[in-house]
Order: structure tokens, then C-alpha cells, then sequence
């Protein structure tokens, strides 16, 4: 008989109406977009959770600038108390894998608070696993926020020209998996390069991730969104 410990992780990221600054949980910001990635004994399933959420408050037009999530775009969707049972679900008893996970956490409990119900913090569902932490004790002095992490473990990260949750999230679950990859101890003097080449290595010893296509009715939707950001500015993504 197969005894053997299933260990769920979800990677996880969020969008929120206001930077990521310390204290923009206090200043009444909320989250908009929440995006989660399942990974089962270090292998992504495939599955995932994704969410737009209408905030009830407006938008900074510095935020919108990062993630492309107007007003507009956000007044027909659901409210967090509408989606919280489902996100709930999704998440009990999973290692939650997120980078600098104080913010995320930080937002999700003050969502939680909102909901006048019995629960709950974050630690009360799951466990949090911070990339960040892990990261700076990998390379410490070394800037470690999501982007650089992608390119120094060789991960095509070109497609990113806006913030988005779950593309946030699918990004950080590769990283985390090439991070964890069992490598005894890394060369720190290298240089990016070396650190790059080291990261293709790692990420071809891995089988191949899952490739979701996005629906017909998936893509209408982003196009939908990209006509709004248009109408509030540049919209890079139409650039390319």
C-alpha cells in the first residue's frame, strides 16, 4: 500500500487597488484579482483559481498604471464575502507559496475581518511559504523581486507587461520549483549569466509544465479589458 504524503502547495498572488507598500492594507486599499496555482508533490496539476473582484472603493491611478484594473473593468464583479467560500476552499490545509507574503497576507486577513464571520486569519487555513525569505538567504544582496528571479533562473518572462495575479502566480510557482530543486548549495559569486545558464539547467531536469489555453470566451474578455485600459491611456499590451 502506497503510504506516502500528498503535500499540496498553492502559489499564490493578488492585485490590489494600491501599491505594494507597506501600509497600504491600513489606508482602506483592497484586493481586486487574486490568481492560484496547484502544485501536488512538486508537480503542477494544471489547476488553478482565479478571481476579479469588485473592491467598492476606487482604484489609484498609480495601480491601474501596474495591473491595468480600472474602475470600469471591475464595477460587474463580485464582491470578496460573494467568492470568499470558494477562495477558502481552494486554499484549506494547502502550504501557501507566496513572494514577500506579509503583503498578500496582510490584505487576505483584513478581507477575511471584513466578512464578520467566525474566521479567521490566513494561518488559521494554511500555511505560508515566503519566496522572498527564501531568495535573499539564496542570494543575499542581490535584488530578488519577481522579474530578476525569472531571468536569472531562465524563464521567458516577455509575455509580462502588465501584472496579473495568476500569470504572477504561474511565474512564481516555475521559480519556486527551480529554487527548491534540490541543488546542494549555488555559486554566489557567479555571474547573472552563469546564473541564467544554471537556471536552464534546473528548469529542462523538470517535465514539462501544463499548457492551458484560454477560451474563446476567455479571450473576448481580455480584449474587453484591453479596450478599457486603452480608453484610460497607453495600453502597451497592443504595442507588441
Amino acid at each position: 500500500m502506497n503510504t506516502s504524503k500528498v503535500i499540496r502547495q498553492v502559489v499564490l498572488d493578488t492585485e490590489t487597488t494600491g501599491m505594494n507598500r507597506d501600509g497600504a492594507v491600513y489606508l482602506g486599499h483592497r484586493i481586486i484579482e487574486i490568481g492560484c496555482v496547484e502544485i501536488i508533490n512538486r508537480r503542477l496539476t494544471g489547476r488553478h483559481y482565479h478571481v476579479y473582484i469588485n473592491p467598492d472603493r476606487e482604484v489609484d491611478p498609480e495601480a491601474v498604471t501596474v495591473h491595468g484594473l480600472t474602475d470600469q473593468f471591475l464595477q460587474d464583479k463580485p464582491a470578496f464575502s460573494e467568492i470568499a467560500d470558494e477562495f477558502i476552499e481552494f486554499i484549506k490545509g494547502a502550504d501557501l507559496v507566496i513572494h514577500n507574503a506579509p503583503f498578500d497576507v496582510g490584505f487576505m486577513d483584513q478581507e477575511f475581518r471584513f466578512l464578520n464571520k467566525k474566521t479567521q486569519n490566513t494561518e488559521e487555513i494554511s500555511t505560508v511559504t515566503d519566496t522572498l525569505v527564501m531568495a535573499k538567504k539564496l542570494f543575499p544582496g542581490k535584488r530578488n523581486n519577481l522579474d530578476v528571479l525569472s531571468d536569472r533562473y531562465g524563464i521567458d518572462n516577455k509575455h509580462r507587461i502588465l501584472h496579473g495575479a495568476l500569470l504572477d502566480a504561474e511565474i512564481l510557482a516555475d521559480v519556486y520549483l527551480l529554487m527548491t530543486g534540490g541543488q546542494a548549495k549555488l555559486n554566489l559569486s557567479s555571474s547573472e549569466k552563469g546564473e541564467n545558464s544554471m537556471g536552464r539547467q534546473l528548469r529542462q531536469s523538470h517535465s514539462p509544465l501544463t499548457i492551458i489555453r484560454a477560451t474563446n470566451a476567455e479571450n473576448e474578455t481580455h480584449q474587453k479589458r484591453l479596450d478599457i485600459v486603452e480608453k484610460s491611456g497607453s495600453c502597451l499590451w497592443r504595442q507588441q
